[in-house]
């Protein structure tokens, strides 16, 4: 009698990765798992997919994602935008910012610059009981969560203007490391931001060594993408190699033209502390144009206090001419920056800082400071201002990975939200710019920088390849038709070329079709 599955995929070219060379083989599934990979035609599938002249890969992992903090997770829990690029897991609590641990209910307020937080609705105070909602909830991918080193700052009351005291970082220390105990998988810090910027050596030390005794991940927004961004890293490599930690830098780049050429300079850095010991790794999003919040270009000390400080200074006549002359000798492109979304100017959605600037005869610098305290700090900007050639040095490395650092997202489209067409078509854009137009990756390492590296990064045991006794999440894409669709000016356009992506061994897109099921889960670092 013919073995039996519930899924067996037949005849496509499979990538395992790990980074080897694909193979013609049949995979079968049954239930959640992965039980069979090769020759299988002797058996049969509940339900059985022709993989011929296509690419089978294990699930893309997305190490870099903002669906949680911008409360997509829950407001689009099919995350569309993210299937349709065969993503079947996303890590969130990035770049300093996590949905927990919250001391209190007012400790949300860490979201509120993405999000309304009036409308959501908290119930869970740590990371256990974070993931038990989250199991309450349908989910259309796996989730991760780090642990947002500014969360644990607003937490235990931190004066941010101040380094903390020795009780503080004791108390951080030991909400830290029950999140680690209750499954997350690690710690994100953002130290150029508000919560952030006050953190000294000893701080980062006691948090990162707890990361290390847990063996989990620290990961991190740069406190400077410009023209200290190899201080930055200096920093951060310097941190890891003094507590054994691992670490992992979000969304590497170099931010503004002058700066480019200090890309190189930083990888050097990643790469000297790698040669001795340091476990260090970074990923990549594949666009020239960032998506930021506006008020992040102010001045460091516009910048104190957080964000009553920051909008009363904006209401102080000479404080915001002051803040004014200090863009003017940034030299910012206005031209470049368009705007992404605010809070309450829908006009303004779509069109540059210079083209507002014109139409209301004003100066740039005093428009987008007008808009940041109009819209509550709520505006979010594109700006030209990576290099292609720096995003394809970084990414050929082999310690780099491909990530979003998107949002999970329908359709519907929204009058004061531009989204960014990285949280559309970041995976596919990957491919089609590095493997098929620039060929500077292989589709073997392309494959492998999306599913085994990020899996090993994170410290995923059952994702991230094809092999028996894994997960169930795999993706299946024509190689000659998957490519990006989204842009700056029509964004909520969905990828194409992906034509089954399964989650847990259930369908989320079949035969090209998003289907109904939800079949992600909350992950936990203990046995995932």
């Amino acid at each position: 009698m013919p073995r039996s599955y519930s899924i067996v995929i037949r005849n496509g070219l499979v990538f395992d990765g790990t980074g080897q060379a694909p193979v013609q083989a049949d995979i079968g599934i049954d239930d959640d798992t992965i039980r069979a990979v090769g020759n299988i035609k002797g058996a049969v599938g509940l339900t059985e997919v022709d993989a011929s002249n296509r690419y089978v890969a294990p699930g893309f992992i997305d190490l870099t994602n903002h669906s949680d903090t911008h409360w997509t997770l829950f407001d689009e829990p099919r995350q569309e935008s993210l299937i349709t690029q065969g993503i079947t897991t996303i890590v969130g609590g990035n770049c300093g910012t996590s949905l927990a641990p919250l001391v209190t209910a007012s400790d949300i307020e860490g979201i509120q610059k993405w999000t309304d937080i009036s409308r959501i609705n908290i119930n869970w105070q740590g990371v256990g009981e974070l993931l038990g909602a989250q199991d309450a909830v349908p989910l259309g991918v796996n989730v991760a969560t780090l642990v947002g080193h500014g969360t644990l700052r607003r937490a235990v009351r931190m004066d941010i203007t101040k380094p903390a005291t020795p009780d503080a970082i004791a108390a951080m220390d030991a909400l830290l490391r029950r999140s680690l105990d209750e499954g997350a998988f690690g710690l994100s810090t953002g130290l150029g931001r508000s919560f952030g910027l006050s953190a000294e050596h000893d701080e980062l030390e006691t948090l990162f060594a707890s990361v290390r005794h847990a063996n989990a991940l620290t990961t991190h927004h740069l406190s400077d993408e410009g023209a200290g961004i190899t201080a930055a890293v200096s920093r951060i490599a310097g941190a890891l190699r003094e507590t054994g930690a691992t670490g992992h830098i979000s969304h590497f780049k170099a931010l503004g033209r002058k700066s480019w050429p200090l890309g190189r300079s930083a990888l050097d850095v990643i790469e000297n502390a790698r040669s001795g010991g340091v476990s260090l790794t970074i990923d990549v999003f594949p666009y020239t144009r960032t998506g930021s919040n506006l008020y992040m270009l102010l001045p460091e000390w516009a910048l104190e206090g957080g964000r009553a400080h920051i909008l009363a200074r904006l209401e102080n006549p000479a404080m915001r001419t002051a803040i004014a002359d200090a863009l003017r000798a940034l030299t910012l492109h206005y031209d470049r920056m368009v705007i992404a979304s605010t809070l309450h100017d829908v006009g303004a959605v779509g069109h540059t800082i210079a083209q507002l600037a014109s139409r209301a005869e004003s100066a740039a610098e005093e428009v987008m400071l007008e808009l940041l305290r109009t819209n509550q700090l709520h505006v979010s900007v594109f700006n030209e201002a990576i290099s292609e050639d720096g995003m394809a040095e970084a990414l050929m490395q082999p310690y780099a990975a491909v990530a979003s650092d998107g949002v999970g997202q329908g359709e519907t489209r929204r009058p004061n939200d531009l989204p960014h067409p990285r949280s559309f078509g970041a995976f596919p854009r990957a491919i089609n710019l590095f493997v098929k137009e620039r060929r500077s990756v292989a589709w073997k390492d392309m494959i492998q920088k999306m599913t085994g590296l990020p899996a090993t990064i994170l410290g995923l045991r059952k994702r991230g390849w094809i092999r028996p006794g894994m997960a169930a999440d795999i993706v299946i894409f024509d190689p000659e038709t998957i490519r990006d669709r989204s842009d700056y000016v029509e964004a909520r356009v969905f990828s194409s070329g992906i034509q089954w992506v399964f989650i847990n061994g259930v369908a989320a897109i079949a035969d090209g079709e998003i289907t109904r099921d939800l079949s992600g889960r909350a992950l936990r670092r203990s046995n995932t």
